[in-house]
């Protein structure tokens, strides 16, 4: 346990761990931005959002995960960027659990909005991996590697 909390408390470990989030959540958010359209499908397919809430999701949540992929990567706002990130992977992972529960055959609408990877338990894996490191950040992590002045 000592050795688990010396690696995941080491500043290269967290960067590595930030560069990770960073990457998926500007990734994902790339395609969904130039559709929203197709997003909007993706999210109304889940059922489980009212529908005047489908398009201001659509239009909000990619933005949202470009600049906390971002802001998550240059260390800036570095709390409050990795705070987001795992609310929206909470989100993801009540959808996707959902989803499953229910045995909908839909695509996952994580990273592209054409075909994809329809809703399986290895997402909720990653998923679950991802709020873990999302928490490592917001806990452990500090301005060490980051563009914020006065970082180590």
């Amino acid at each position: 346990m000592r050795l688990l909390k010396l690696v995941i408390s080491n500043k290269y470990v967290i960067f590595a761990i930030r560069l990770t989030l960073g990457f998926v959540f500007i990734y994902a958010a790339i395609d969904k931005i130039a559709q929203p359209g197709a997003f909007a499908e993706n999210i109304y397919n889940y059922r489980m959002l009212p529908h005047w809430a489908i398009n201001v999701m659509a239009l909000v949540m990619p933005w949202l995960e470009l600049i906390c992929g971002v802001l998550i990567i240059a260390g800036v706002f570095l709390r409050g960027s990795a705070f987001l990130i795992g609310l929206m992977l909470g989100v993801f992972i009540i959808a996707i659990s959902a989803a499953l529960v229910r045995g909908l055959d839909i695509s996952c609408g994580c990273f592209t909005m054409e075909g994809g990877h329809g809703v399986a338990v290895d997402l909720l894996i990653r998923d679950v991996l991802m709020f873990a490191g999302a928490a490592i950040v917001l806990f452990l992590g500090t301005s060490a590697l980051s563009l914020r002045r006065g970082a180590d």
